[in-house]
């Protein structure tokens, strides 16, 4: 492949399934006399050529098997991904296929700059858009760095929205290849789509349009003007503007960057009423040429309209799929975005949690009647379900300021593991671990004063002191031991919160774990990676991606405050209809809509358990490291007080409640899996091996079972030797 680069001419009608949807299309529009960006094209035996150098499609497939395809959870499918992507920024061109990109887009493009574009075999099918699910990087230049978004948009493959939609339509990974499109840039003043036909309405036309470059457009992070037109009388029915225009997307040296509005521009509708209709016109024009409807992305440059790709249209941008696929979508935010929503949750949410905790924990519920309990309970209730949604929509999304340093990380340093860029997030307090070591200074004292548990108990007023830290400790933490007996218990109540103690008393103290690798290098290492003037832009993205680790772990905590107040109501009203008397009706009607805490997500985990003795089972590496233990099974929280140092904890998902048995894990093993749930943060944190996204880890391992945990490889061996 001396020559591994297409021109349009080269491409034809029967050139799809080595082009891909994209760039056929992008030949026929020049072919039909639209203005196109010149381009080049580079088919899909290059993927498979860079992908057969060195064993790199081999390394993807043991990825994949990992876990059946069908059962990864959104956060496994991030994982998967960001490991391949690794890989791929990690391999070299075959030394013939560089040398031919290296020529070919030096002699058609010089220094650029370039847009290089995905065009995925299955991308821009009438039944399969793909739309906005792989990667294209703008304002790219110099040839080196072009190879580097090659590389980059091919592993966009696999990026974990692709994976998700190929999952949706039942295609096979493996059997997917990339094409890449090199795209003369084109930079124009306004930009935007057009649906020719309106999936909502089919008589209308859509055009959305804003200033600047067209990016900004299709991700989102501008909100356009939008124009609805009627397709046969070619009259506009209704404008919309935005709520306001304040910034648009330009090219710059290194990139893009956002800048304000001209105050003239703010006041300015992108499109006049004529340019409106010249757009629904190449519209209307592109869907007689493909003979089906098309959502079509244009710029204007100068005077010239330029046409940047068209699909068939295939559904309404932001639909919701079956399985929330919009929704996971919807969690990869922007950094401006991150910033705005960790402005909202440090600076509203999170002191507003405290204080409805700290208002539902002043209620005394033992004076209330049996109908004002009721009531109580029922407005906890409510309260309780408008935090799962403010969670749902904020606290989740907020996660990927990790991900999002992750990536930018991994693309500059390229480490061997994908995963080094965790070390730099950990500085600053995660709640849980306080926490830890708050109930660990508890139980020392216990252990030097072994007598005041029992004074405790017997109301005895030396041990007052002790009481009011139980007490502090309590109101600091929120109950995460509502559960520790089994059964929900009064939230107020001290006794599980002793009984906790008391078992870690007789431990030793576990000994300090807490990873402590020096991260400075790393940071110094990061931030030489960028431009001296784009530093403080890394900073910044770091800065926010540490915000993002901590509320990763402690939002839980923040939220099960709330949560153990709601228990706490439902268990008053338990305790009294055992107790008979008062207003049994009353309680009945409200108690009978409880829903029981449960330790993790379990739904896979019903039914019998399977004692198969599987020697080996494969998760998803989390925490790097080597550990031998008995295994230690755990399915409600209230297990966790036979928990003893040395063992392996397998779990469904290690809860915030269970964090305080991590520093005496030998390992972690969890059915969940994901880099970055709260079992494999804490692991990292303590310096634990974890591997998470083991199926059916919980009715597969036995308590006692002699383990061997893996957390390089992600692999669990069962009755591996002596212990």
């Amino acid at each position: 492949m001396n020559r591994p680069l297409l021109a349009p001419q080269a491409i034809g009608p029967g050139d799809r399934p080595r082009v891909g949807g994209k760039a056929l299309r992008l030949a026929e529009l020049l072919r039909a006399g639209f203005r196109v960006p010149d381009f080049l094209c580079l088919p899909a035996e290059a993927y498979r050529r860079f992908c057969a150098f060195r064993g790199l499609a081999e390394r993807i497939r043991l990825e994949l098997a990992r876990k059946d395809f069908s059962e990864m959870r959104w956060e496994e499918l991030w994982d998967c991904a960001t490991r391949i992507r690794s890989l791929f920024l990690r391999h070299p061109f075959p030394p013939e296929l560089a040398a031919g990109l290296r020529e070919g887009l030096a002699r058609r493009f010089g220094e650029g700059p370039v847009a290089v574009r995905s065009s995925a075999l299955e991308e821009d099918a009438a039944e399969a858009s793909f739309a906005g699910l792989h990667a294209s990087f703008v304002q790219v230049s110099g040839v080196e760095e072009m190879l580097a978004r090659i590389r980059l948009v091919w592993a966009s493959l696999w990026s974990d929205a692709a994976l998700l939609y190929r999952r949706e339509l039942g295609l096979d990974p493996e059997r997917s290849a990339m094409a890449v499109v090199v795209q003369e840039m084109a930079v124009g003043e306004v930009s935007g789509i057009c649906f020719s036909r309106n999936p909502a309405a089919p008589s209308q036309a859509v055009v959305e349009a804003a200033w600047g470059l067209n990016e900004a457009v299709v991700d989102g992070t501008v909100a356009p003007d939008r124009w609805i037109v009627d397709r046969g009388a070619r009259r506009i029915l209704e404008h919309q503007p935005p709520p306001e225009r304040r910034r648009r997307l330009v090219a710059d040296p290194g990139g893009t960057r956002f800048e304000e509005l001209p105050e003239a521009l703010s006041h300015t509708p992108p499109l006049s009423a004529a340019e409106v209709l010249v757009v629904v016109e190449l519209a209307r024009r592109a869907e007689e040429h493909f003979g089906a409807p098309q959502d079509l992305e244009w710029t204007r440059r100068g005077g010239e309209w330029l046409l940047l790709q068209s699909r068939p249209t295939t559904a309404r941008r932001g639909d919701v799929g079956q399985d929330g696929r919009s929704w996971y979508l919807g969690l990869r935010r922007s950094f401006a975005n991150l910033q705005e929503l960790r402005a909202k949750i440090e600076g509203q949410r999170i002191p507003e949690a405290e204080r409805t905790a700290a208002e539902l924990a002043a209620v005394d519920l033992a004076r209330l009647s049996d109908a004002e309990l009721a009531s109580e309970i029922a407005r906890r209730r409510t309260i309780h379900r408008r935090w799962q949604e403010i969670y749902r929509a904020e606290f989740i999304p907020f996660a990927h300021g990790m991900r999002l340093f992750g990536e930018v990380y991994n693309e500059r340093l390229k480490p061997t593991d994908p995963y080094e860029f965790t070390t730099l997030l950990r500085r600053g307090g995660l709640l849980s671990l306080e926490r830890n070591r708050a109930l660990e200074r508890l139980a020392a004292i216990l252990r030097e004063r072994p007598e005041l548990a029992a004074r405790l108990d017997a109301g005895d007023g030396a041990a007052e002191d002790f009481r009011r830290e139980l007490e502090a400790f309590l109101l600091r933490f929120g109950d995460f031991t509502c559960e520790l007996g089994g059964r929900a218990l009064c939230a107020g109540a001290l006794q599980p919160l002793v009984r906790l103690l008391r078992e870690m008393a007789r431990r030793p103290e576990a000994p300090r774990r807490e990873a402590a690798a020096d991260a400075s290098g790393l940071e110094e290492a990061f931030f030489a990676s960028f431009p001296e003037e784009r530093r403080g832009e890394a900073a910044a993205l770091l800065d926010l991606a540490r915000a993002s680790w901590r509320l990763r772990d402690d939002d839980n905590l923040h939220v099960g405050r709330i949560e153990a107040r709601l228990r706490e109501a439902e268990a008053e009203g338990r305790r009294r209809l055992a107790a008979g008397g008062g207003d049994p009706a009353a309680l009945q009607g409200v108690l009978a809509a409880a829903v029981e805490p449960k330790a993790g997500d379990g739904s896979d985990e019903e039914g019998p358990e399977l004692f198969l003795h599987p020697r080996q089972l494969r998760g998803q590496p989390a925490g790097p490291g080597f550990a031998r233990g008995p295994a230690r099974v755990i399915r409600s929280p209230g297990e966790l007080e036979r928990f003893a140092a040395g063992e392996v904890l397998v779990c469904d998902a290690v809860d915030p409640r269970m964090t305080h048995v991590v520093p005496l894990a030998a390992a972690i093993v969890e059915r969940r899996g994901g880099m970055l749930i709260h079992g494999a943060i804490i692991a990292r944190e303590y310096g634990i091996p974890c591997v998470t996204g083991v199926p059916e880890a919980v009715r597969r391992i036995r308590t006692g079972d002699p383990l061997a945990v893996d957390g390089y490889l992600g692999i669990v061996t069962v009755g591996e030797g002596d212990l």
